[in-house]
């Protein structure tokens, strides 16, 4: 098998591994709006969807996953580049989201949160009343 070799990449990598040992590797996610709630994609591949942990405190919502390592004996590494361990992202929530009614989902490697916007949040139309209808406001 021929492979093709680059030093940068290699110390790129090795460098990689020493740093990621330290905690918790972040994991890349989308995040949008669609309507009345946002939706959050994070990529997870190769990770047990029990593994899958997601908590609501206050205004912050926690995910943590962990993969763990195959270790099989007598085996010789060509490369391992795919990270193992504890996977950990934060986002604080702010006002104006539904916590009660956060709901995920896990499917071919992408964990998808839908994050509800609270009805009190929501945008809405005041109504102008007019005349001697409207109600005395004090100055």
């Amino acid at each position: 098998m021929a492979m093709f070799f680059d030093p940068f990449r290699e110390l790129d990598r090795v460098a990689q591994q020493m740093l990621d040992r330290q905690g918790p590797r972040l994991m890349p996610m989308d995040l949008y709006r669609d309507g009345d709630h946002y939706v959050l994609s994070a990529d997870l591949p190769g990770i047990d969807p029990g593994s899958v942990d997601i908590d609501v405190d206050g205004q912050v919502l926690t995910i943590r996953a962990e993969r763990t390592v195959r270790s099989n004996e007598g085996v010789s590494w060509i490369t391992r580049e795919r990270a193992s361990g504890s996977f950990l992202r934060q986002l604080n929530l702010g006002q104006g989201i539904d916590t009660e009614a956060i709901s995920a989902r896990y499917e071919n490697g992408v964990l998808s949160v839908l994050i509800p916007i609270s009805e009190k949040a929501k945008p809405r139309k005041i109504e102008i009343q007019r005349g001697s209808d409207a109600p005395a406001i004090a100055a």
